[in-house]
């Protein structure tokens, strides 16, 4: 949160007060009346400025982010698909781009962007319908005779989760 390298406490915790009036001054040039002559009120307009910094620094990269998933979302829409299928799509296909780079091919490169889609459609159905199954507890076949190929230890977890 402070700039231990300023205030000369040598890397140890420090405070605003331990930084000097020169710093604050400096570091308060810009603001508008007393918050930049009198120290007092100075350091305190600092304290917070930094704090806001270091917020937004923060909240800088969660606005790229969230700029990024929309031009995706953007350009999925355009080819029938939405932004959490191709998502996840993508897992399955284990297509590893991330989505700042996701964004820029919908943007700049859109056949490529669109072979992207080509490739991930295809995979989504069925891997979502497996989940899906595995998730309700699906093992497998459950009505009927068991198939010959089946083994014993596969007929045992099948034929006894429906009991």
């Amino acid at each position: 949160l402070y700039y231990p390298e300023f205030c000369g406490c040598g890397g140890r915790a420090c405070s605003m007060s331990g930084m000097n009036k020169k710093l604050v001054k400096k570091f308060a040039k810009g603001f508008r009346g007393r918050a930049k002559n009198c120290v007092r009120i100075a350091r305190n307009r600092v304290e917070k400025a930094l704090q806001h910094s270091y917020r937004g620094r923060k909240q800088k990269k969660r606005d790229a982010r969230e700029a990024w998933i929309m031009q995706v979302n953007a350009g999925c829409t355009q080819y029938g698909v939405s932004y959490n299928t191709l998502i996840s799509g993508m897992k399955v296909a284990n297509i590893e781009l991330n989505r700042k780079m996701l964004a820029e091919l919908a943007q700049n490169e859109p056949l490529s962007f669109q072979s992207i889609i080509a490739h991930v459609k295809p995979q989504v159905k069925p891997a979502r319908t497996a989940r899906m199954l595995e998730e309700a507890g699906y093992i497998g076949m459950r009505l009927g005779n068991p198939p010959d190929s089946m083994s014993e230890e596969t007929k045992d977890r099948v034929y006894t989760a429906e009991r």
